[in-house]
Order: C-alpha cells, then structure tokens, then sequence
C-alpha cells in the first residue's frame, strides 16, 4: 500500500510540474523576429500615401514594450491585435520622435491600455505649437477648397487634423530628457537622446540582452528624411550610433540591418551630403544615393526614392542658409 500511495504522489508531482511547464509557454510574438522576444510590425511606405512607421514589440516579464505606433488606425489596431494575441498588456510606449508616422497611434493604444507609460522627448511640445500647428492650417485650407481633389484626399486631410488634435494623448507621460537606463515590462533597456538630428528629440533605444538596436527615423530607408531635420547633426549623430556595439539596428523604415549594412548607410549619407553640398547635378547626387545604398534598398522602393531624392536634394540640402539651419541648434547631444 504504501508504494502505491508513493507512485500516486510521484504523479500528482509530475502533474503538477507539467502544468506549470506548460503555463510557462508563453504565446509567440506576433511580426517579423527580430531577436529573442523582438519583433516588428513593418510600416507601410508606399507612394501616393501618407505612410506609417516602423512598429517593435520587446516582451518583458510584466507586459510589452511598443517602440513607435504608427500613423493609421489600421496600423495601431494591429498593434493592439498583436499585443492580445501575445497574451501580455502594454507596458510602456517608447516614440523615438513626434512625427505623425511614429506617435499618432498613441491615442489608441493609450485607450486599450490604460495604465502604459509612453517614453519620449518633450521636442513634441514645440511640434504642436509649430511644424503640427502650421500643417494643420495647410490641411484645413485644402479641406476648405478641395478644388478638384477626390473624397479619398478630403477623408486623408480631415484624418490628419484629427490626428494632430489628439495633442494630449500624443505627449509623453516620463518624459526622456537624458540618455539612461529603464526596465519597462521588466526588461532592461538603454535609451539614448539626439537632440539636434532629425526631430529636435530623438530617443533610440538598445536591448543590451540580444544587441539589437532600434534608430527611429535616425535611419530611414529608401532615403534619409530631411523634413525636420538638421543635416549636419545628424551627420554626427550616425556616428555615435556606429559605436553602439549593436548585431542588428531595426530602422524607422524599411528592413532590419546588420552594422556592417549600417556601415553602408552611413557612408551612402555622408556622400549624399557631401555632394549637396557641392558643384554636381541633382541628378548626379540621386544617382550617387541609389548607386552608393543599392543593396539597402528593394527594386520595387526605387519608384518611391527618386521624387523623394529630388524634392530633398532641390529644397532642403541645396536650399538657402535659412531653411538649411532652421532645425539646428547648439545643444549638445545626451
């Protein structure tokens, strides 16, 4: 009898073992992997369309991390589908910088997931009342005289207004004013602060544990993204980026990238600014660009580089001295 009790209580262990195993098997990260417990929700980028960022999601004991939320309903629905599919709340938002692709998504997600904290620079605040207040009147007098514009256009202008005027639920609620450590979700990451590249404030943030890096729009591809930025901060902060001792850097758009791909990049944007800033053809610049990342970028992106490269090229790298220096200052990076 008392084998028999032993053998039982042998099985109610094993049971018991099994079923904790089990509850340990966590859901699959939707998207792309990335890396162990990374993935990425890809943006759309496409001509003819407002586009929408990059999406990461880093899993952490206690909830997920979101890195950017994208622009469209659309894209921030699928963020919150894969966060329930994940099994796991959103703990925290991290926006590498305030442009409507990267941040517009937050209304939603704050809404699904009331207690998450959102993560970013304070360089919105001055968006609103400035680059996002004067885009707004644009937008406004282009509802007011569509001209010959198609309903679809009218619905996308009405839909960046309303986009623009969620301005509360778009700020941050831990404001990043310094480079630094924190564990949202329980996972150890490092943020970093560029104050005078691409936004006024971008934050990009490193997973020590799996050396993936993700840059926010301080890489972008088919092309760099001069709306916003200051081309020779920028130029800088590449390079302090290329000593990040990182296997894999996630862009704001297109693919992941190994550092040597970054390398590539990297040298693509110096040549680019180096010709701009030269006697050379526009024509000749884009050429050098498309020649120089050609192994970045997929065929099917070429259509959508090449007006991008001419509108850039002609109206910000060559423009006057004024609209060249107006995202610049002299802040020092974090």
């Amino acid at each position: 009898m008392r084998h028999i009790q032993q053998f039982a209580a042998k099985l109610i262990l094993v049971a018991l073992l099994s079923g904790c195993a089990t509850q340990a098997v966590r859901a699959p990260l939707p998207g792309e992997p990335v890396a162990d417990e990374i993935s990425l929700l890809r943006g759309n980028f496409v001509p003819g369309t407002q586009p929408d960022g990059n999406t990461v999601l880093l899993r952490g004991r206690g909830g997920l991390v979101v890195v950017d939320t994208g622009r469209h309903a659309a894209h921030a629905a699928r963020i919150i589908e894969a966060a329930r599919a994940s099994g796991q709340p959103v703990a925290a938002i991290v926006n590498t910088h305030w442009h409507l692709d990267h941040v517009a998504g937050n209304a939603a997600l704050r809404e699904a997931f009331p207690q998450l904290q959102v993560h970013a620079s304070e360089a919105i605040d001055q968006a609103l009342h400035g680059f996002l207040a004067d885009y707004r009147v644009q937008l406004q007098a282009l509802v007011a005289k569509p001209g010959n514009a198609t309903p679809a256009a009218v619905a996308g202008w009405r839909g960046e207004i309303a986009r623009i005027d969620t301005g509360a639920q778009l700020r941050p609620t831990q404001p990043v004013r310094a480079s630094g450590s924190f564990s949202p979700g329980g996972r150890r990451l490092r943020l970093g602060l560029e104050r005078n590249a691409v936004s006024g404030g971008d934050v990009w943030l490193f997973d020590p544990a799996t050396r993936t890096l993700v840059a926010g729009d301080l890489v972008t591809l088919p092309v760099p993204l001069f709306d916003t930025a200051c081309s020779g901060g920028w130029q800088e902060a590449l390079g302090r980026l290329d000593g990040i001792g990182f296997a894999r850097l996630v862009p704001g758009h297109g693919a992941v990238m190994d550092h040597a791909q970054f390398g590539v990049y990297r040298g693509a944007f110096d040549r680019l600014l180096a010709c701009a800033e030269g006697d050379a053809s526009a024509d000749a610049c884009k050429a050098g660009w498309l020649h120089d990342a050609q192994s970045l970028i997929p065929p099917q992106d070429v259509a959508l580089a090449d007006p991008l490269l001419d509108y850039y090229i002609t109206h910000v790298l060559r423009a006057d001295p004024v609209r060249r220096g107006k995202y610049c200052h002299k802040e020092p990076h974090e």
